[in-house]
């Protein structure tokens, strides 16, 4: 069982910047995909980003690609979201997940994923 733990969430002002973390137990979290999703009010939850287990390769949504950037430290086991230029439409609650499979495979879609952390909420103000 891995457990997923976010933090850095918060109040932002547009234009501003900020830094989620991810913190997972366990012992195999360099074996996992690591993920970020998103889900606002009334929306229905989407991905953010993705990043194979050794951190070489990411995904990024359309909607946050040259704004945010999805990276790891397995000495850590910690995943991390820095997030720039934010504006009212990141307004959500962010989730970290992990897939306990290749560890090469993103996924887009959120039943692909094994372990859910308990959400950040970010708040975007204009």
């Amino acid at each position: 069982q891995v457990q997923l733990v976010e933090s850095g969430g918060g109040l932002v002002q547009a234009g501003g910047s900020l830094r989620l973390s991810c913190a997972a137990s366990g012992r195999t979290f360099s074996n996992y995909v690591m993920a970020w999703f998103r889900q606002a009010p009334g929306k229905e939850r989407e991905l953010v980003a993705t990043i194979n287990s050794n951190g070489a390769r990411t995904y990024y949504a359309d909607s946050v690609k040259g704004r945010f950037t999805i990276s790891r430290d397995n000495a850590k086991n910690t995943v991390y979201l820095q997030m720039n230029s934010l504006n009212n439409e990141d307004t959500a609650v962010y989730y970290c997940v992990a897939d306990r499979g290749s560890g090469q495979f993103m996924a887009v879609m959120s039943y692909a994923y094994d372990y859910w952390g308990q959400g950040t909420q970010v708040t975007v103000s204009s």
